[in-house]
């Protein structure tokens, strides 16, 4: 599976960003997909996932604020973030997984000005 995530960039505080990920190669049964994202001297966070059925799962410190959707018939995933604060700005990655394997994308840079 390759994933390819596009859609970062420069915003301000309260803006907004749309963040995709696009899977290709082997894509059948590709059961969760999400976005973890990272700053420089901490670990890796997850953000949000949604599983192949539709249930979702956020951190809470972006709950009611980001919004991730699926495409499954396009095996894409989209990450719609409202409401961005500073605190948001990392490299969010997108993931998937398939037969309990993880796989990852290049990270894209989110940056919130204040």
């Amino acid at each position: 599976v390759q994933l390819q995530a596009s859609g970062g960039g420069l915003v301000q505080a309260g803006g907004s960003l749309r963040l995709s990920c696009a899977a290709s190669g082997s894509t059948f049964r590709i059961n969760v997909m999400g976005w973890y994202r990272q700053v420089p001297g901490k670990e890796r966070e997850l953000v949000a996932s949604i599983i192949s059925g539709g249930i979702t799962n956020y951190a809470d410190s972006v709950k009611g604020r980001f919004t991730i959707s699926r495409d499954n018939a396009n095996n894409s995933a989209y990450l719609q973030m409202n409401s961005l604060k500073p605190e948001d700005t990392a490299v969010y990655y997108c993931y998937a997984v398939r037969y309990r394997t993880k796989f990852w994308g290049q990270g894209t840079q989110v940056t919130v000005s204040s």
